[in-house]
């Protein structure tokens, strides 16, 4: 393998981590709040690409407003989720709200195909970025670079809001204890919609982003990029976020860099995925910059 080959993988190896970092944020902030690995929040990526598409087709809308308004109503549907399918289970024991969690996957999955059907749909991918660069002798595509980027612009974002604001000051607290949170005045609801709502908005940019760079659509396109997030925020250390963007990029680059230097292993790209949580799980199950958790109420 040339040095060219390889820096060609390196960078698309960050750019897929970059999506799964995304969808990881999501995993991480509500697990962080709730204690609940949202199964669901996988599918949110297949909402938001259906979304988009009827807002770039059926209403004529330029990509530059689309794009925005999706992330926007991807944000509101994960209130949504949460006032239906979690909000009623909050005094419930924990596997209680896991199955609601997988319920409302199979739901999410399975109306689409019955109101949108099961044929795939292609994607609307804006020409600026399905244009090709030199990047350092190397010709890559614009998407391929933005995805990081945007990736970055989010995160820190994000970090300003959950550390400078006072509704991130209220999130974090509630992450300790919800008890001394609702002692304080604190509206837990309101924290945990504001969650959801940050959380689904950036899976729907991973979503979209996802679609522009596989440029195809079905009811099902969210449950692998969904459980390998997961994967990413486990290894990251599931309930930071720093930790989830970290992990994300690693399982990137890794199943890239894998395929890369093994050809023969392509087959094996997704068992690779979950061989890293097997042995995180085994070996180091806080993650490489999570912390011990302990129940709360």
């Amino acid at each position: 393998m040339t040095i060219n080959i390889f820096l060609q993988q390196v960078i698309n190896g960050i750019s897929l981590g970059s999506l799964y970092a995304l969808v990881a944020i999501g995993y991480t902030m509500v697990y962080g709040i709730l204690r609940l690995i949202n199964f669901a929040h996988g599918d949110l990526l297949m909402v938001a690409a259906y979304t988009a598409i009827y807002a770039v087709t059926l209403f004529s809308l330029p990509w530059q407003v689309s794009f925005p308004l999706v992330m926007v109503l991807t944000g509101l549907f994960g209130i949504l989720l949460d006032r239906v399918a979690y909000k009623p289970l909050r005094e419930a024991p924990r596997i209680s709200l896991l199955i609601s969690a997988i319920g409302a996957s199979f739901l999410l999955e399975n109306l689409a195909i019955v109101l949108i059907g099961g044929v795939p749909k292609s994607f609307p991918r804006p020409d600026v970025f399905a244009k090709v660069i030199d990047l350092w002798g190397l010709r890559v595509q614009v998407l391929t670079v933005y995805m990081p980027l945007l990736t970055m612009a989010l995160l820190l974002g994000l970090l300003y809001i959950v550390h400078r604001t006072k509704v991130g000051k209220a999130m974090r607290a509630a992450s300790k204890d919800f008890e001394t949170t609702r002692l304080m005045g604190i509206n837990l609801d309101r924290i945990i919609a504001v969650t959801f709502f940050l959380g689904s908005s950036l899976a729907a940019a991973g979503g979209m982003m996802w679609a522009m760079k596989y440029p195809q659509v079905n009811p099902f396109m969210g449950v692998i990029p969904g459980l390998k997030a997961f994967i990413a925020a486990v290894l990251g250390g599931i309930g930071n976020i720093v930790g989830a963007v970290v992990g994300g990029f690693i399982l990137g680059l890794g199943e890239i860099l894998i395929v890369a230097l093994f050809p023969q292993m392509a087959q094996y790209r997704d068992a690779f995925a979950f061989t890293v949580l097997i042995l995180v799980l085994l070996f180091r199950p806080t993650g490489i910059m999570g912390e011990p958790i302990t129940d709360k109420t």
